[in-house]
């Protein structure tokens, strides 16, 4: 098994975080606060994405 990249780990527990603001603002009936949480949510997700491409352009991955 190879070594676990922790910044992904990071990455994913913030994107989960995201995910369950989605659902606490779903929850108090904030459309605000939801819009916020996805967009967060596709802030955290692309940086994990570009931060893997970068990984792998330079051959970590």
């Amino acid at each position: 098994m190879k070594n676990t990249k922790w910044v992904f780990v990071l990455y994913s527990l913030a994107a989960l975080l995201a995910m369950v603001g989605i659902g606490l603002a779903v929850g108090l009936r904030s459309v605000l606060g939801i819009f916020a949480a996805i967009l967060v949510l596709c802030l955290i997700m692309g940086m994990g994405f570009k931060k893997k491409k970068e990984m792998r352009e330079a051959g970590l991955l």
